[in-house]
Protein backbone atom coordinates (compact mmCIF):
# COMPACT_ATOMS: atom_id res chain seq x y z
CA UNK A 1 0.00 0.00 0.00
CA UNK A 2 2.00 3.02 -1.69
CA UNK A 3 0.34 6.61 -0.72
CA UNK A 4 1.03 9.47 -1.54
CA UNK A 5 1.87 10.34 1.82
CA UNK A 6 4.47 7.69 1.82
CA UNK A 7 6.29 8.89 -1.30
CA UNK A 8 6.52 12.46 0.22
CA UNK A 9 8.01 11.19 3.90
CA UNK A 10 11.79 11.87 4.25
CA UNK A 11 13.56 10.44 7.33
CA UNK A 12 14.30 12.11 10.23
CA UNK A 13 18.13 12.21 11.77
CA UNK A 14 18.07 13.58 15.41
CA UNK A 15 20.67 16.13 16.13
CA UNK A 16 23.70 15.63 18.30
CA UNK A 17 22.82 18.28 20.70
CA UNK A 18 26.51 18.38 22.68
CA UNK A 19 27.71 18.57 18.70
CA UNK A 20 25.42 21.08 18.05
CA UNK A 21 26.05 23.29 20.86
CA UNK A 22 29.66 23.07 20.43
CA UNK A 23 29.08 23.92 16.32
CA UNK A 24 26.70 27.26 17.57
CA UNK A 25 29.73 27.91 20.81
CA UNK A 26 32.43 27.50 18.75
CA UNK A 27 30.56 30.28 15.98
CA UNK A 28 29.40 32.83 18.32
CA UNK A 29 33.20 32.69 19.65
CA UNK A 30 34.77 32.88 16.59
CA UNK A 31 32.12 35.84 15.29
CA UNK A 32 32.89 37.66 18.63
CA UNK A 33 36.61 37.76 18.29
CA UNK A 34 36.52 38.84 14.55
CA UNK A 35 34.64 41.49 15.70
CA UNK A 36 37.12 42.84 18.62
CA UNK A 37 35.22 41.21 21.51
CA UNK A 38 36.34 39.80 24.29
CA UNK A 39 34.14 36.56 23.39
CA UNK A 40 34.08 34.56 27.00
CA UNK A 41 32.64 37.96 28.86
CA UNK A 42 30.28 38.69 26.17
CA UNK A 43 29.00 34.96 26.27
CA UNK A 44 28.81 35.17 30.06
CA UNK A 45 26.78 38.29 30.03
CA UNK A 46 24.32 36.59 27.48
CA UNK A 47 23.76 33.26 29.90
CA UNK A 48 23.58 35.62 32.73
CA UNK A 49 21.37 38.01 31.26
CA UNK A 50 19.71 35.98 28.53
CA UNK A 51 20.16 39.64 26.48
CA UNK A 52 20.93 38.73 23.14
CA UNK A 53 22.72 42.28 22.66
CA UNK A 54 25.66 40.82 24.31
CA UNK A 55 26.24 38.76 20.85
CA UNK A 56 27.32 40.50 17.87
CA UNK A 57 24.82 40.22 14.80
CA UNK A 58 28.18 39.15 12.55
CA UNK A 59 27.81 36.13 10.85
CA UNK A 60 24.35 35.43 12.55
CA UNK A 61 25.62 34.51 15.56
CA UNK A 62 23.11 36.59 17.42
CA UNK A 63 20.77 34.18 15.93
CA UNK A 64 22.66 30.97 16.41
CA UNK A 65 22.87 31.77 20.23
CA UNK A 66 19.47 31.74 20.32
CA UNK A 67 18.34 28.33 19.00
CA UNK A 68 20.59 27.21 22.42
CA UNK A 69 18.46 26.88 25.16
CA UNK A 70 20.45 28.83 28.32
CA UNK A 71 19.93 25.73 30.65
CA UNK A 72 21.23 23.37 28.41
CA UNK A 73 24.57 25.15 27.76
CA UNK A 74 25.20 25.85 31.00
CA UNK A 75 24.97 22.42 31.38
CA UNK A 76 27.46 21.67 28.75
CA UNK A 77 29.82 24.36 29.60
CA UNK A 78 29.53 22.64 33.25
CA UNK A 79 29.71 18.62 31.80
CA UNK A 80 32.49 19.73 29.53
CA UNK A 81 34.63 21.64 32.57
CA UNK A 82 34.28 18.65 34.45
CA UNK A 83 35.21 16.14 31.80
CA UNK A 84 38.09 18.16 31.11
Amino acid sequence: MDTDFEKRTRPFEAIDSHREIKEILTSVYNSLRVKGYNPVNQIVGYILSEDPTYITNYNGARTLICRLDRDELLQELVLNYLQN
